[in-house]
């Protein structure tokens, strides 16, 4: 089975993945497909606080399949998908190290809490919105965006201190 770019609508990924896969279970085409992936994290909106899905790439997805002309109309009559990427009857499989990391990318984040999306600069004033110094005011000196930390520099008593932070303890000031 070989890898395959997939358009579709944007904003319906979710739907036309669950359309391919109810029509390969309908048509009994399970042996011919394995995974079908839409690449998305789920972030947290840092002015809502709320948890927001966030697509890799919007509008397509991935469909590990075998190609032949039985898929290959399966797939391209399938309720909000508007055809393979690359070819119009015989397209090419996505790389397989290109599918390695995006499936490395998904498999980081299924394990993970939801990440903060990242807005903050280097020496940006902030306010700390939790934790022991809530409301004091602070200059970004470090991001790290892999652990969602960040390390902020206030004045306590007229002393630098410096403290770490989740992306979601500090807020931008306007």
């Amino acid at each position: 089975m070989r890898w395959y770019a997939v358009h579709t609508l944007s904003g319906s990924e979710d739907k036309a993945r669950r359309g391919l896969e109810q029509r390969i279970e309908l048509h009994e085409l399970g042996d011919r497909f394995g995974r079908v992936l839409v690449p998305s994290e789920t972030v947290v909106d840092p002015k809502t606080k709320r948890k927001v899905t966030r697509r890799f790439y919007p509008g397509y997805m991935l469909v590990q399949m075998v190609l032949d002309n039985e898929t290959w109309h399966l797939v391209k009559n399938t309720p909000r998908v508007m055809g393979f990427v690359g070819g119009a009857r015989n397209p090419p499989p996505v790389p397989d190290e290109e599918v390695r990391r995006i499936t490395a990318m998904l498999s980081d984040d299924e394990e993970a809490a939801p990440r903060p999306v990242l807005d903050f600069e280097l020496g940006e004033e902030v306010r700390l919105t939790e934790g022991s110094y809530a409301s004091m005011r602070g200059t970004v000196e470090e991001i790290s965006e892999q652990r969602g930390k960040l390390r902020v520099k206030i004045n306590i008593f007229g002393r630098p201190v410096s403290t770490e932070l989740g992306f979601h303890q500090v807020e931008k000031l306007s």
